[in-house]
């Protein structure tokens, strides 16, 4: 493999000399390779972020457990998440990268990749039994058709609607399975009493300014997840096609009658669960895991409603039963070309991280060491360090430098009957999410003018659903998206996924 071994072109205009002047691949310096042809590492030098004010130490039990199951001296520099995009900048700019450096997909790291910084893994992941990536997941993280990077991975089919089933049983109706079932208990929350007090006081569904719930349930109608194809096999953006403005209809529908808020396009997203806590909704579209934190609110305020939330995937409409992924990681680990110099070195490094993602190596990071940081009776877990906090800080951190390929292997508590019920219905979503096929590809276009497209389409969603705006005003606001560099974008696309197929054959 050809490597070049450039530095990345980052605008050092953006950086002061003395920023340069601090960086490092680590606090201590890089250690390691001498650069020789066929040399070993024997220590690897990771670069992630940290959101606790002190992270752990390289001199923790737990790193020094890691180290004698990777057989490798670990240096950790950990960044504060505030302020990592920036730091990661300045360490492309110095051109002194550690061997494993979190990044995502930001201008600098595709620049980055494209000059040659980091190695092209595409071909080697498929020997690590720890490093393999959900075919949807690898699509997202590639660049070019290429993958560049390990994602530390997420569920894919983490969207879901949470319900108040206890509401369900007192009109009279189940789980909804189709999307006229959705409605109709949309309107009996509305307007059939579901709590039982008397009063007129309840309302189907609570949604906020934030967008993604409708981008959800447009899917259900079969509109495609951002871009879709055309009877040519072109990519087309969503708010073309007919089964997103059909969704727009339904949308249009349930604010008329009264089954959401009136105030979703200023609701403030972190308010967004209150009504349900409160007593007020029933439904929120949202994420599977957010069921338990509104449990929990819910609790707090009468213990008696430990028992009253379920959770689906999906309704299913005319195409059937289909729902919106998420991307499914949250940045990866990419290896410096700078650093490892060699394909043997590489093959260390891989190794390093596979180790590391082992049952085994996901425990330590994420639970520490058995007897000290916890304990397991009978495959019963329990946390020692909720009685010494002070022990948490031997590993807290270490979360960061995990993958969770290809799942998650450390231990858990024992999870809550509405846990587990979550987790099922995110994994049996894996089977139905509908990927983005244009997610991978990186448009000029976009990065200059996306905000600015997103609001034309944005705004006129919002103005349509509550009726400000007809089928006429939509069409023309689609034709204001085209003519403000769209049609430009949409081409670009198009060439772009052309190319990305190309480099795969």
């Amino acid at each position: 493999m050809k490597i070049k071994n450039a530095k990345t072109k980052v605008g050092l205009s953006l950086l002061s000399a003395g920023m340069l002047l601090l960086v490092g691949c680590s606090e201590e310096g890089s250690s390691g390779s001498d650069g020789e042809s066929g040399s070993s590492l024997d220590s690897i030098d990771v670069m992630t972020m940290s959101y606790e004010p002190d992270p752990t130490q390289n001199d923790s039990p737990v790193v020094k457990e890691l180290e004698e199951l990777t057989g490798k001296k670990i240096n950790l520099l950990f960044i504060p998440s505030t302020t990592y995009g920036d730091r990661f900048n300045v360490t492309l700019a110095s051109g002194n990268l550690p061997h494993v450096m979190l990044g995502d997909k930001s201008p600098s790291y595709i620049s980055a990749v494209r000059d040659g910084a980091f190695w092209d893994l595409t071909d080697y992941l498929g020997d690590y039994e720890n490093l393999q990536i959900n075919d949807i997941v690898k699509e997202n993280v590639s660049i070019d058709g290429r993958v560049y990077g390990i994602p530390r991975a997420r569920p894919l089919g983490r969207n879901a609607a949470v319900i108040r089933k206890d509401w369900l049983e007192n009109v009279g109706m189940e789980m909804p399975e189709t999307i006229e079932d959705f409605h109709a208990i949309l309107k009996a929350f509305t307007e059939d009493d579901p709590d039982g007090n008397g009063e007129d006081d309840t309302y189907g569904m609570a949604i906020s300014e934030h967008e993604e719930p409708w981008n959800i349930m447009q899917m259900w109608f079969g509109a495609p997840n951002k871009w879709g194809f055309d009877d040519n096999g072109e990519l087309i953006p969503d708010f073309t096609t007919d089964e997103y403005r059909e969704a727009l209809v339904w949308f249009n529908q349930i604010y008329d009658e009264g089954l959401i808020n009136e105030d979703f396009a200023i609701m403030d997203p972190t308010q967004w669960t209150n009504p349900m806590i409160n007593g007020e909704v029933g439904i929120i579209v949202d994420v599977a895991d957010t069921s338990g934190r509104i449990q929990k609110g819910m609790v707090e305020k009468d213990p008696e409603l430990d028992d009253v939330l379920d959770v689906f995937g999906a309704v299913s409409g005319d195409h059937g039963l289909v729902t919106k992924p998420t991307t499914g990681y949250h940045s990866v680990f990419s290896i410096s070309t700078t650093s490892v110099k060699t394909e043997e070195e590489l093959k260390e490094v891989l190794s390093f991280l596979n180790d590391l993602n082992s049952e085994e190596g996901q425990i330590l990071a994420m639970n520490g060491i058995e007897g000290r940081h916890y304990e397991l009776d009978n495959g019963v877990f329990t946390d020692l360090t909720l009685e010494d906090e002070s022990l948490k800080q031997e590993f807290q951190s270490l979360n960061q430098m995990q993958m969770y390929l290809p799942e998650e292997k450390f231990h858990k508590p024992e999870e809550t009957a509405l846990q587990a019920r979550s987790q099922q219905v995110m994994d049996e979503n894996e089977a139905i999410v509908q990927p983005d096929p244009a997610y991978p590809l990186v448009s000029k276009i976009y990065a200059q003018r996306g905000q600015q497209l997103d609001n034309i389409i944005g705004d006129a969603r919002i103005k349509y659903i509550i009726g400000e705006l007809d089928d006429a005003g939509f069409d023309e606001a689609i034709d204001t998206w085209m003519s403000s560099g769209g049609g430009d974008y949409v081409k670009e696309i198009n060439e772009l996924y052309a190319e990305a197929q190309s480099s795969k054959e």
